[in-house]
């Protein structure tokens, strides 16, 4: 990736999404920061600066990715800040913790309308951009959820998957315009997920998962991120612990991974 490159991620104003901002700054991307909350993008643009970034190339803009009515009008002026956007990271995202018995379907669909929904109608609005430049890159913050279904996050399983599914596709369509395609599939990184992760009813889970709490480091994740997006890499896999192993294991033995999670389910309950 060259010094010019313009990158737009949403979901920024923290964990991989904040990480992955720093990381591309040090790189020497003019960055488009956008999440919903001004005030903490606001604070990753000024770390974005301490590692050399002039403040001219860094452009805070907010946006709520449920609000499919300002969508059209922010990806206009995202396009408008530099002239042209080369990447669009698709990060923004919620997770959950709880029993499909106990999850309400009104919590069901507001993760979809994150998770899924946001991120098409994001790359929806800006594909039109590359397409004509016959030019850019897109990628999509997935998880190792997307590749195996795990209890207590059915869910997020669900949205996770969904996104793999959609970005894969998108992938072939879009390829013979040269824009591509990458999704990221993040294990367990040290981040606020399980802390914003939504129960059944959609009220915050609120604790940090043991196994996000041990996971890789948000600047660790982002290295290994902002490194298969320079390659292009059309799968991303981010993570050092027994999920990535988990990962070759859904792929060649399935039945195995399925009793996994089941003795996961017998061994765990929801803190």
């Amino acid at each position: 990736m060259s010094a010019q490159q313009v990158s737009w991620i949403t979901g920024a104003s923290s964990g991989i999404g904040a990480a992955l901002a720093v990381e591309l700054a040090s790189r020497g991307h003019a960055l488009i920061l956008s999440a919903r909350n001004r005030e903490s993008l606001e604070e990753v643009q000024r770390h974005c600066m301490r590692v050399g970034l002039d403040e001219s190339r860094i452009t805070v803009l907010p946006l709520d990715v449920t609000d499919s009515a300002a969508i059209e009008a922010v990806t206009s002026e995202a396009i408008n800040c530099y002239g042209h956007i080369d990447l669009l990271v698709n990060n923004a995202g919620i997770s959950q913790r709880s029993l499909c018995l106990d999850t309400e379907m009104a919590t069901y669909r507001q993760l979809f309308e994150v998770d899924v929904f946001g991120q098409i109608a994001v790359t929806k609005a800006l594909l039109p951009h590359m397409v004509e430049r016959k030019k850019g890159h897109i990628a999509v913050t997935a998880s190792v959820a997307g590749k195996i279904g795990v209890p207590l996050r059915t869910g997020y399983c669900a949205a996770k998957h969904a996104m793999m599914g959609f970005f894969d596709a998108l992938r072939a369509e879009v390829s013979v315009y040269d824009v591509k395609v990458s999704t990221i599939v993040p294990g367990f990184i040290n981040t606020n997920l399980s802390q914003n992760a939504l129960k059944g009813d959609g009220s915050k889970f609120a604790v940090t998962d043991d196994d996000i709490a041990n996971g890789m480091s948000a600047d660790s994740a982002a290295k290994v991120i902002a490194d298969g997006l320079s390659s292009a890499q059309k799968e991303i896999n981010v993570g050092e612990g027994k999920e990535m192993i988990g990962l070759k294991i859904k792929r060649f033995f399935p039945s195995l991974i399925f009793k996994m999670m089941n003795k996961r389910m017998r061994e765990n309950t929801i803190k």
